[in-house]
């Protein structure tokens, strides 16, 4: 059955979405994992922050050599998370509450243990085979190219068995799937009838860029950076073509929203993944903004972020995305990512005014805003002890490669600790009682020791905290047009503290400056800009960080992570 309920085509442009990653969410079993039913249980303290869609990252069967990244039955619930059963009441308990399911898709591979890939390992000629990229191995006996997997190592394993290299730009035991073959295209059209049968409303679509791969498989000569083979499966050629696929036999006949992750991609491919007239994704999530601290793109050497390509970039994306008619995925933060609250801000003295800055900032911009579990309550990067403490496959590779290249085990150590992911996977902080009121048993993943005084019911039961500041924000995209439509205006001109822009529409201009710096700073309007404030203080304060509740004026003063958002009538 069709989602055939009555609302605008475009509804999504002014929801939140509430991004759970179920591992690390709510345990209701005592077996220390988070499940189905523990986000069910939490709904209503979701749907008190005024979001419209839940995002529920892999709860299918897997191996979980990827955190469920990798699926083994792309029909079925892993038990570890519960039953069909409760996926089914899930649903059920969203729409009670007026609420959405977006569900992950992993479709650029599966894993090792689907019944796919062992079919196509048995032999060369099992009708399976083309199911994956398989290769002769090179003249030296070695992989066929030089394409480096993401998580480190060749891209490439050899099967003895069949004496080919398959395909894994991932984990080892994730194997790309081989979207040349038509056959492989329906298996993936018919996976996502099935959970749109079942009522979910829309899908987040994995690395889905990456689908496409150069049917030659050259060899990467380095000549652009990072040399590792992704600019012959970055937005590959047929990418478009399969997304509209999609969009044809599912995502229009069902009404979904869908939003497409993508890797290392473009401004202008996003555009068209994203431009309604293309008829592909509702949106896209790029990653360019969280790599300013990436010294020249490698993300496991360590810099201070670079401030002016952060603005830069984000500025970029909005007017870009602006005038080509596409749509942006807001968000600082998600499960493959360390804290923005750590990682841009002052997490410890200044952690409530860093955290509502980062919500100000990004709530003000185009596009869809997503809020990751535990964002909403400021959760920071937790204190490491010893590398034994991460469970995440990508960090314990890096820990050793690291050291491979020359580093000792504790600058390893310390690289690894800023950048794993396993940063914002540790469990949601719900009380003071025992382990954060996440389980009754023993957590797969330590518990951030700050959790008495960080966590769900103290900022709940507080008007004033990060959690009451972000529902105001996602109110106000309900309510405000120029939030939705408002073109994208930069205003701070390359301040080395704040960040200011302007959103404009025929009738509304919002105004937001941000102070990123724990330092006192002065901000000038440019002059073009100062005519259209006006003079009788009749700029509203939509929303603030700090208890004084300053007039928009020309010159301003803001204390150390001051954040505001000002809406006024817009002057021609």
């Amino acid at each position: 059955m069709k989602n055939e309920e009555k609302r605008a085509p475009d509804w999504w442009r002014t929801s939140t979405v509430y991004q759970v990653y179920p591992k690390s969410f709510k345990d209701t079993t005592g077996r220390g994992s988070g499940d189905i039913r523990g986000l069910t249980e939490k709904l209503d303290y979701i749907k008190g922050l005024g979001i419209d869609i839940v995002w529920l990252q892999p709860v299918y069967v897997s191996p979980q050599n990827d955190n469920g990244y990798d699926v083994a039955d792309y029909y079925n619930i892993d038990p570890a998370y519960g039953t069909m059963e409760d996926f089914e009441q899930l649903v059920q308990e969203l729409k009670k509450r007026n609420m959405h399911l977006m569900i992950d898709i992993v479709v650029n591979h599966s894993s090792t243990e689907h019944p796919w890939f062992k079919e196509a390992k048995s032999s060369r000629d099992n009708p399976y085979r083309d199911y994956y990229i398989w290769k002769d191995p090179a003249e030296d006996g070695g992989p066929p190219n030089n394409w480096q997997s993401k998580f480190g190592g060749s891209a490439w394993q050899y099967d003895e068995g069949t004496k080919q290299y398959y395909l894994t730009l991932y984990d080892k035991t994730q194997a790309d799937l081989n979207w040349e073959n038509e056959k492989v295209r329906q298996e993936v059209i018919d996976l996502l009838t099935f959970w749109a049968d079942k009522g979910v409303s829309g899908f987040r679509m994995d690395v889905i860029n990456l689908i496409s791969k150069d049917p030659a498989f050259p060899n990467d000569d380095g000549s652009v950076p990072p040399g590792d083979g992704r600019k012959f499966y970055t937005d590959g050629p047929r990418v478009h073509e399969y997304i509209k696929e999609l969009n044809e036999k599912v995502f229009r006949p069902y009404h979904l929203v869908t939003v497409g992750e993508m890797s290392s991609t473009t401004l202008e491919h996003c555009i068209r993944y994203s431009n309604p007239k293309e008829n592909e994704f509702s949106m896209t999530f790029s990653f360019h903004h969280l790599k300013v601290d990436y010294p020249n793109g490698q993300k496991w050497e360590l810099k201070p972020y670079d401030f002016e390509e952060l603005k830069q970039v984000l500025s970029d994306w909005q007017v870009g995305m602006q005038q080509g008619g596409g749509w942006n995925a807001l968000f600082w933060n998600n499960h493959d990512q360390p804290r923005a609250l750590s990682r841009f801000t002052n997490d410890s003295e200044y952690r409530n005014e860093s955290a509502k800055l980062l919500a100000t900032t990004l709530h003000g911009l185009q596009g869809t805003p997503y809020v990751y579990q535990g964002e909403e309550i400021g959760m920071p990067d937790p204190k490491w002890n010893d590398i034994s403490e991460f469970r995440d496959v990508e960090s314990r590779n890096m820990y050793n490669i690291l050291q491979q290249k020359g580093k000792t085990p504790e600058e390893a150590a310390h690289i690894v600790s800023v950048r794993s992911r396993d940063n914002s996977r540790l469990p949601m902080m719900w009380d003071d009682s025992d382990q954060a009121g996440f389980t009754t048993g023993t957590p797969w993943i330590k518990i951030d020791e700050r959790y008495p005084f960080i966590n769900a019911k103290v900022q709940v039961e507080d008007p004033d905290s990060i959690y009451h500041h972000y529902r105001k924000l996602i109110e106000y995209r309900k309510k405000i047009p120029v939030l939705t439509d408002g073109k994208y205006v930069r205003l701070d001109e390359g301040h080395k503290q704040i960040y200011a822009y302007a959103r404009i529409n025929a009738s509304e201009t919002l105004v937001v400056v941000s102070n990123f710096s724990q330092e006192e700073a002065r901000f000038d309007f440019p002059k073009n800009f100062t005519e259209k404030i006006p003079e009788d203080g009749s700029a509203k304060l939509l929303i603030g960080n700090t208890e004084d509740q300053p007039e928009l004026s020309p010159i301003m003063k803001l204390p150390p992570y001051g954040s505001y958002m000002w809406l006024m009538k817009t002057t021609h």
